[in-house]
């Protein structure tokens, strides 16, 4: 995507997942943040990775789009962009004159991408976030027990709705190319959470019956399950058919419950599945995972010791196949942390760093010479307060 310009009006993790995936196939993504900078910045606990994980390989340009002179540099820069990314709630954009209607007569190729909460509709106007869409739009319902509704442990409607929107761009991108001519592209919150649960709608749909909860859902499957195994630690394991079972028992030692008529064939262990659970539980509660793990690898089956996120980043899978990248927390701190590339490869090769996160309004001198101010003109802005660097 080298040059392509896009410049992205955009604040938490929808918005900046789409300009960073845009910004990762190498476009020049061009970050408009208030003269404070975007607040993810300031924030701690669970939110304090979302600016240096979200803003990789992106130019940060501070300016006041409530001074007359910040919104018309921002129009300006629409002017002159292939793409303009926003996430605020409808009619935000608008005020200053930077929604799809007011900027695309004079820049008919312009490509707008909407990350909102919702698609147009009854909800349009609402108020929307990760956990509000996860339990109105049944996937709380689906990852909790019956009664006891819970968010996944990540923001994955964020993340792949802006994901979705990068789709979305890319799309409109090779349409352009035909036609000459942009146009607005919108991507849902609610909506990508709806397609996560498809699936379980289809079901109903084909069935007649509600999907339960995954925590109590019938599986067709005996082991497909958590074992706690030695000091304490956990490990998924998997035989999904009758061959895996006979791999399984044989890798572990199990003969003798292959020469139990009881557990043949698969429809035989699904009716004897808890007591034949119990069986497995006891005996591997003794087991080291690691020692599981080889046996399970060695045999071509399905297993995966359970982990925290933050042993991801000793992971060895990862850090050799060059899925993990150091890069400093902001541009110029001496602060160096490991984070996720996208999980794809182009032409073999993953896409790396080019620019580490950007400091407030790094790049706004930078950017205001390439719109052709020259530096009078770029330090009245300043001292009118209508930008910073």
């Amino acid at each position: 995507m080298q040059g392509v310009r896009v410049v992205e009006f955009t604040h938490l993790v929808m918005g900046p997942v789409c300009g960073l995936a845009l910004a990762d196939l190498g476009a020049d993504v061009i970050r408009v943040e208030p003269l404070e900078g975007d607040r993810t910045r300031q924030y701690q606990g669970a939110g304090a990775g979302f600016y240096p994980l979200f803003n990789r390989n992106k130019r940060s340009i501070a300016l006041d789009l409530h001074h007359i002179d910040g919104a018309r540099i921002a129009r300006d820069l629409c002017k002159e962009a292939d793409v303009v990314v926003e996430n605020f709630k409808p009619d935000t954009m608008h005020k200053y004159g930077l929604d799809y209607a007011s900027l695309s007569p004079e820049n008919p190729k312009l490509i707008y991408a909407s990350c909102k909460g919702f698609l147009p509709g009854p909800y349009e106007k609402r108020t929307a976030l990760d956990e509000v869409v996860q339990m109105m739009g049944g996937l709380a319902y689906m990852t909790g027990r019956p009664g006891d509704p819970l968010r996944a442990g990540a923001s994955v409607n964020d993340i792949m709705g802006g994901m979705f929107a990068a789709m979305g761009v890319l799309s409109a991108i090779i349409q352009r190319r035909t036609t000459g001519r942009g146009f607005e592209v919108q991507s849902g919150l609610f909506e990508n959470n709806v397609f996560l649960v498809a699936q379980h709608m289809m079901q109903f749909a084909v069935t007649g019956t509600p999907a339960a909860p995954l925590p109590m859902r019938d599986t067709p499957w005996t082991v497909y399950d958590v074992f706690t195994v030695a000091n304490g630690e956990q490990i998924f394991l998997g035989a999904v058919s009758d061959p895996q079972w006979v791999k399984f028992c044989k890798a572990l030692g199990f003969d003798d419950l292959l020469e139990d008529e009881r557990y043949l064939a698969l429809s035989q262990r699904l009716e004897q599945r808890d007591a034949l659970l119990e069986i497995l539980k006891q005996r591997l509660s003794t087991r080291d995972a690691e020692e599981i793990s080889i046996l399970m690898d060695r045999s071509g089956l399905p297993y995966a010791p359970i982990r925290r996120p933050d042993e991801l980043l000793d992971d060895v899978h990862l850090n050799a196949s060059g899925g993990l990248v150091s890069q400093l927390v902001l541009d110029g701190e001496s602060k160096v942390v490991k984070t996720a590339l996208l999980p794809l490869t182009l032409a073999s090769k993953r896409l790396g760093l080019r620019r580490n996160p950007p400091r407030i309004g790094q790049h706004t001198n930078e950017v205001l010479k390439e719109l052709g101010l020259g530096d009078q003109e770029i330090a009245r802005l300043k001292e009118n307060s209508a930008c910073t660097w």
